[in-house]
């Protein structure tokens, strides 16, 4: 849990009592690839804290898989809306990778953050930090074209590139694989 812990001391100010306060609504859990940490249609009750591995978010529209989002470590991955309204996801969490993740435990954490303003601090940090990025993600499909969006994950987030296959890049991007290969190639191309 130091990645954890680290992670949580780069977001507030966290007092060791806080720390062990918090244990309780944390439990440490393993997926295996292709292991879903939230399935389209159930309510989202958890955060997943990445520590090891990879997971994407994904949603399927007449048999096509559109991704929306990738997590890897020191990443929180959730379906925020429905974590925060109790309805049903939209979308699907997936595992890409064997994954080990520390789940935050929704009524739990609402329970805490009540009796230590630590805690709830640490939870309205980690949410805006989440919301951040996900606004982050949709202005680039309101703002530029897939050749400047690929530019800007390659300089802002790297690790997308180096780990998720092709073909989901390409759906994350909102691209065809090959006008990505033709977008790829062109870049190389004096």
């Amino acid at each position: 849990m130091d990645n954890l812990r680290n992670y949580i001391h780069a977001l507030v100010d966290f007092s060791t009592d806080s720390w062990h306060l918090l244990q309780s609504a944390l439990t440490l859990h393993n997926f295996k690839k292709n292991d879903l940490l939230l399935e389209q249609g159930k309510v989202c009750n958890s955060l997943f804290f990445i520590d090891k591995g990879y997971c994407r978010s994904y949603y399927v529209i007449d048999g096509t898989v559109k991704n929306t989002g990738f997590f890897f470590e020191n990443d929180i991955a959730t379906n925020i809306q429905s974590f925060g309204s109790g309805q049903k996801s939209e979308f699907n969490i997936v595992a890409c990778e064997d994954l080990r993740t520390i789940i935050f435990d929704k009524s739990t954490l609402f329970e805490l953050a009540a009796q230590a303003i630590e805690i709830e601090r640490l939870g309205r940090h980690c949410i805006r930090q989440f919301a951040s990025r996900q606004e982050e993600f949709s202005n680039l499909f309101k703002l530029y074209s897939a050749a400047e969006r690929l530019s800007y994950l390659e300089n802002k987030y790297p690790e997308i590139l180096q780990r998720v296959p092709l073909s989901q890049l390409a759906s994350f991007l909102g691209v065809a694989r090959e006008t990505l290969s033709r977008i790829r190639r062109r870049r190389l191309t004096p």
